[in-house]
């Protein structure tokens, strides 16, 4: 009899021994694990998608603004149409944002389902087995069947061992209870946690929603907007002529001020009797140029904008018309559309090396930063002069304002040496 109870006791410790060793440990590891990629993994996702969100209301905000100065102007402008289109553009950059969004809280909500699921399941055989532990416990509870199954050892070696295993059946009872309480609690915060999941994304779907009914308000705005000003074809075509011959004077004013420079800087080399520093280029003759050059470059993607605030509305490179698809018009710079009253500042120190008058296109300061330079033009009035050192988001100019359009516009331009460069990527992302 004692034998056969020793025989039951030795059984069920290897039994519990096992089950906590091959699936309770294993499955309260997968569990953390899972929660924590469902609460890390996404964390910085939520986070950018956030700040992106964020930065695109305040974007299209501030069209908003734009586009209320052009519609004091009871003619409708080209402006109008860019504005326009660049808000939609954006309008339906936040909808993609709100999609992804919704997508990342799908996958969330998946997780912590299947999470839970397991949890539970784990739960009711945990709650299972601790009720057999507790009702064998009852029945084996009195001392005397304590000390009958330790004096019932062979010899004292073997009746230690029995203690030993009686004192840890006792404390793998009190783990039990433990681990139940811990997956109890954690079942409940990933309920929690799917119900603020659910109201997120409830809250999404409704954003989205709206965010798509107004997009489809402006996209018919813009169709009214550009079939009224295809009426105006002759007109605008007259205008688009007129600014590319502006442009092309202001290309070759820029082609001057290099040549020259070019030219002086080679004279100067010549009567000095200096070496070309090594990698230096045409504009880039002296070291401190070359310093310049580099800190220039190495700066390539934080430069501060020309304006305090505005937005680009006309991109680098040949592009399609807005009205007219047919007709490419090829822009050296980007165009910066900003508030009434703007001023022009450098994106960079650097020496001022020619002021230039376009009739048409206002004017234009060239500043140079070793072999690179920069171009603000359509400037109502000019606040440096030929040879004057310029610090970082130093004022040069007030932008000028087209009353006809309400548009306030500068443009920017960046060459190295004689090459156009896209100015769009050397400056700070707003995004």
């Amino acid at each position: 009899m004692k034998a056969s109870k020793s025989k039951d006791l030795l059984s069920n410790r290897f039994w519990f021994i096992c089950k906590i060793r091959r699936v309770y440990v294993p499955i309260l590891s997968l569990i953390l694990l899972l929660s924590f990629i469902n609460s890390a993994s996404f964390a910085q996702s939520k986070k950018d998608l956030e700040k992106k969100k964020e930065q695109l209301h305040k974007a299209i905000e501030y069209t908003n603004k734009l586009l209320e100065e052009t519609k004091k102007n009871k003619n409708v402008s080209l402006n109008q149409l860019i504005t326009l289109n660049k808000k939609i553009s954006m309008r339906e950059e936040l909808i993609s944002t709100i999609t992804n969004q919704l997508g990342m809280l799908e996958t969330q909500i998946v997780i912590i389902n299947q999470v839970a699921a397991g949890l539970e399941q784990d739960l009711q055989k945990l709650k299972k087995e601790y009720a057999q532990m507790v009702v064998y416990a009852y029945r084996n509870q009195s001392a005397y069947n304590r000390l009958m199954f330790i004096f019932a050892s062979k010899d004292f070696n073997q009746a230690y061992k029995r203690l030993k295993y009686l004192q840890q059946y006792s404390a793998y009872r009190q783990k039990q209870a433990m681990l139940i309480n811990i997956k109890q609690k954690i079942l409940n915060d990933k309920r929690i946690e799917l119900q603020n999941k659910l109201l997120d994304k409830k809250k999404l779907r409704t954003n989205e929603e709206d965010e798509k009914y107004t997009l489809s308000y402006e996209k018919n705005e813009q169709e009214i907007t550009l079939s009224t000003l295809q009426e105006k074809e002759k007109q605008l075509k007259r205008e688009l002529r007129e600014k590319q011959k502006a442009e092309d004077r202001l290309n070759r004013a820029i082609e001057d001020i290099i040549r020259h420079e070019i030219d002086a800087a080679k004279k100067k080399a010549l009567a000095d009797g200096k070496k070309i520093a090594p990698g230096a280029t045409s504009l880039n003759l002296t070291p401190e140029a070359l310093k310049l050059s580099e800190n220039f470059a190495g700066n390539k993607g934080a430069l501060p904008w020309p304006v305090e605030q505005g937005m680009i509305t006309g991109t680098f490179g040949v592009h399609p018309h807005p009205v007219w698809k047919d007709i490419m018009v090829k822009n050296n710079g980007i165009d910066i559309n900003s508030a009434k009253g703007a001023f022009a500042r450098s994106i960079f120190g650097g020496v001022v090396t020619g002021v230039v008058v376009i009739p048409g296109a206002f004017k234009a300061v060239i500043i140079r930063h070793g072999e690179y330079l920069t171009v603000y033009s359509n400037l109502e009035e000019v606040y440096v002069k030929m040879g004057d050192n310029v610090s970082i988001k130093q004022k040069i100019g007030l932008v000028h304002t087209n009353e006809e359009e309400s548009k306030t516009e500068v443009h920017l331009e960046i060459w190295k040496g004689t090459n156009k460069l896209d100015p769009a990527p050397w400056l700070f992302s707003k995004k």
